[in-house]
This record gives C-alpha cells, sequence and structure tokens, in this order.
C-alpha cells in the first residue's frame, strides 16, 4: 500500500516579533477548529525564525501538511496585521512507492491587503489532459 503525502516550507513576514507572538495565538485557534472536523486535516507546523528578526514565520509540514490551512492562516495573520503585497508558496504531492499520477502539485499567490487570490496553480489531473489533446494553458 503507499502512503501519499503533501510537502511545502515557506515563511511569511508578519512585521514585529509582537505580531510573530500573536500569530501563534492565531495557529492555535484555527488548529483547534481543524481539531473538531471530521476527519481532521494534516494542518502544518508553525515557528518563529529569529534569524529573520522574529518576524518571519515559518510554515512546513510535518509528514504531511494541507496547504488550504496555510492559505487560511496567512489569510488570517494578513487581516489582523494589515500585511500588503503579495505572498504566495509552494507545494509537492508525493508518495512513497512509484504509482503512476502519484505525484504533482501547485502553487498559490494572494494579495495580502484583499485577501483575494492572485493566481493558483494545480498539476493534478493537467499532464494527462495535455496528453488527451487538451490546451496545456487552460
Amino acid at each position: 500500500m503507499a502512503d501519499y503525502f503533501t510537502h511545502f516550507s515557506c515563511l511569511l513576514d508578519v512585521g514585529t516579533p509582537d505580531n510573530a507572538a500573536h500569530a501563534l495565538d492565531l495557529y492555535n485557534t484555527l488548529s483547534d477548529a481543524n481539531a473538531d472536523e471530521e476527519p481532521p486535516s494534516d494542518s502544518f507546523l508553525l515557528s518563529i525564525q529569529p534569524e529573520h528578526g522574529g518576524t518571519q514565520l515559518w510554515m512546513r509540514d510535518d509528514v504531511t501538511g494541507d496547504p488550504e490551512h496555510v492559505v487560511q492562516f496567512v489569510k488570517r495573520c494578513a487581516a489582523a496585521f494589515g500585511l500588503t503585497g503579495r505572498w504566495g508558496f509552494q507545494y509537492a504531492n508525493t508518495c512513497s512507492k512509484p504509482r503512476v499520477d502519484g505525484f504533482g502539485g501547485g502553487a498559490h499567490v494572494l494579495d495580502l491587503a484583499t485577501g483575494e487570490t492572485v493566481a493558483w496553480t494545480y498539476t493534478d489531473g493537467w499532464l494527462a489532459e495535455v496528453l488527451d489533446g487538451g490546451d496545456p494553458d487552460a
């Protein structure tokens, strides 16, 4: 039996060390809400990166993670701390054994000021669609 994983590692600058400390509270609230889901999603790990002045949050998977939870968390931080500009991350979908269509990934870009998605891509099914004659740019 194969196991499937989603891997990512990204940073978010929340501006001040105080914001970074408050972001941990936002993370805990999101984690508590996730625990109430049935079944709970894989979520992600979070830590403050002191080598970046204590304003950078490091988000990453723990064996596997949920990119949607990262997006939700970043939107909460952006709203709470008045963040602006664009932020994004990419992720990889992997498999513990060689499987046809067992690998892929994606990326997501947010406008922090509005919380709106600027662009995103997800490769699941893309290759098969293009090989069947579909538009690679669609």
